[in-house]
């Protein structure tokens, strides 16, 4: 079995840091805006899940281990947490035992019946101290914190067994070693107690949550069970889930120990409570609840019913039940002794484990400065990024639990001064106005364009140039920008300005583009196109009178070239005349030969 009990579900986490701030241990990692759990760190109580806005935090669930163990096994006793009261209304409380035993248990319990053993056992142990002080709880939650945290006084806590872990040992002296143990309660630390090797009697600790998974999955309504009663009951035990419920189970809020033994509930209160024990010169017995309220306030209780109704139904119910039998066995009748062998309910002695390193000075002043808080004045201590103080998550920082991005204040500052690089380095000039258009700010582009300086600041718009379009800005309601093209000659340059308002600020801010170099070049283009049509006319002009030119030689070579032609037709003739007449004389005949032999 996984012993990572509370456990992240990374694609619902969002980066709120929200159960940073809860986490009463801060056993939190934050690492690449992912939060999660460090099991060496956790103590198990469950507040991460309960204030996780967007579910990401969970419980290992065993519901299917539960069931399994149910399967293979002979006998399965089902321990319900005396919370249960608090939990299912009157009516379900009645068929409760039935909804058990149709999941398959042969054993339904309260752990109420153990509680009161383990209340008068406690009192008897602080009977037999009466100089020493001691913090009693069967919360692990609050016991694993003292343990890890504080352990200075883990030697002040009580060696008696929590009522699950007895409860669990009492069962299988009576019902056998091979009975199974599953415990039923609101508690997500008790899975975590559960596993620990001197609690191995408890085979499984399930939730209530769980509970009603498994019923619904089983398709088990309350509904459709018919009434039945516990096999074991502790009706005088049911106001142990309460602040004070195991000392007033015990007796142990009379006169005779006054202001010695008290109780506290919640994180903060148990803090300042041990606080008081510590310093406390005279024996003292605090009673600690991690939980708000009590365990009836538990992560896991699948109720959303007010606390305090809850706690007036618990009251109720154990008042309606208070008949005289504190622990009674449905099997037979009146009180059961408590258990002969008293090691049932002794605790094991664990050595403390703190899970703290010591961080130098040296690295708490590097981590505040790498996040620009070189001295108090910068310590804002506004608590965004999950920690009480600047100092608790520098000390974070440097034990790996949190990232320097984390503080939101200095997120901001590095996004302001990104912005201000971005406006310093821009080649366009940008200008902000007040609402009666005086000077708030220029970047350096601006100031360059304008020939502007410091002392500009705080002046008028109209003195480095005409505020006609800031003031139509002003009068417009249609449009929150305008746009437009100006040559300021006063500075021989042309800009494209862009104006708008900002509403929320009541301010204007004016970007100016420089267009001063390519509305030169849009000038030279013109003067060229000209020219060049200029030119193309000028060619085509020349054609046309070649063409011309041509066309009059063409038309008197014709001329000339006819009258030619007409010569050699008439030469021609006369030459076939002469030479017809030659064939028909001798004499004429060799003269003619002769002459064009030559």
């Amino acid at each position: 079995m996984s012993s990572e009990i509370v456990f992240t579900r990374k694609a619902k986490c969002r980066d709120c840091h929200r159960c940073v701030r809860a986490c009463p241990v801060k056993a939190i990692r934050v690492r690449d805006g992912q939060a999660q759990v460090v099991a060496e760190r956790c103590i198990g109580c469950g507040t991460c899940i309960r204030e996780c806005p967007q579910h990401a935090k969970a419980y290992r669930n065993d519901v299917t281990d539960a069931a399994a163990l149910i399967a293979d096994s002979e006998l399965v006793v089902a321990s319900v947490a005396p919370s249960y009261a608090a939990i299912f209304e009157p009516w379900e409380r009645k068929r409760l035992p039935s909804a058990l035993r149709r999941l398959g248990f042969r054993y339904v319990a309260e752990t109420a019946a153990a509680a009161q053993v383990v209340a008068e056992a406690g009192a008897a142990y602080v009977a037999r101290h009466p100089d020493q002080s001691f913090v009693w709880s069967s919360c692990p939650a609050a016991t694993e914190y003292v343990r890890r945290y504080r352990p200075e006084m883990a030697s002040m806590l009580m060696p008696i067994a929590s009522p699950m872990v007895a409860h669990a040992r009492w069962l299988r002296q009576r019902l056998g070693r091979g009975v199974k143990v599953i415990f039923i309660g609101p508690c997500v630390a008790k899975k975590a107690e559960a596993e620990r090797p001197e609690c191995r009697d408890v085979d499984l600790a399930l939730t209530f949550e769980e509970l009603a998974e498994w019923l619904r999955d089983e398709n088990v309504h309350l509904s459709s069970c018919e009434e039945s009663e516990f096999d074991e009951t502790g009706a005088d035990a049911r106001l142990y889930p309460l602040p004070d419920g195991a000392l007033r189970t015990a007796g142990m809020l009379s006169a005779d120990l006054g202001a010695k033994a008290f109780s506290a509930d919640g994180f903060t209160d148990v803090d300042r409570a041990l606080d008081l024990v510590a310093e406390s010169t005279e024996p003292r017995i605090l009673e600690s609840l991690f939980c708000s309220g009590g365990c009836i306030n538990g992560p896991a209780t699948a109720t959303r019913r007010n606390v305090f109704s809850r706690r007036f139904d618990l009251e109720d119910a154990a008042s309606a039940s208070a008949d005289g039998h504190s622990i009674a066995v449905h099997s037979g009748t009146g009180r059961l002794a408590p258990p002969a062998d008293s090691s049932l309910l002794d605790a094991a002695v664990r050595t403390p484990t703190p899970v703290l390193r010591p961080v130098s000075v040296s690295a708490i002043t590097e981590a505040l400065a790498a996040t620009g808080k070189t001295g108090p004045e910068d310590q804002l201590d506004c608590g965004a990024c999950g920690y009480a103080t600047c100092r608790d998550k520098a000390i974070a920082v440097v034990r790996g639990m949190a990232e320097p991005d984390m503080c939101i204040p200095y997120m901001r500052h590095l996004a302001e001064t990104r912005n201000d690089l971005i406006l310093d380095a821009s080649p366009n000039g940008i200008l902000t106005l007040d609402s009666h258009f005086q000077i708030l700010s220029m970047n350096p582009a601006f100031r360059k364009h304008f020939r502007a300086g410091e002392a500009t600041l705080g002046k008028n718009i109209s003195v480095l140039m005409d505020p006609e379009p800031f003031l139509r800005l002003a009068a417009t309601t249609d449009e929150d920008h305008l746009e437009m093209t100006i040559r300021h000659e006063r500075y021989g340059v042309t800009f494209h300005q862009i104006l708008f308002r900002l509403e929320d600020a009541n301010q204007y801010v004016g970007i100016f583009v420089d267009i001063t170099a390519s509305e030169k070049d849009q000038r030279e283009l013109e003067q060229m196109r000209t020219k060049t049509v200029e030119q193309a006319q000028e060619l085509l002009d020349h054609q046309i009178a070649i063409a011309q030119q041509l066309a009059e030689f063409l038309g008197e070579s014709t001329a000339r070239g006819e009258v030619l032609v007409q010569n050699l037709l008439a030469m021609a003739g006369e030459t076939r005349e002469a030479a017809s007449a030659a064939t028909d004389d001798p004499i004429k005949k060799w003269r003619w030969t002769t002459s064009t032999s030559k």
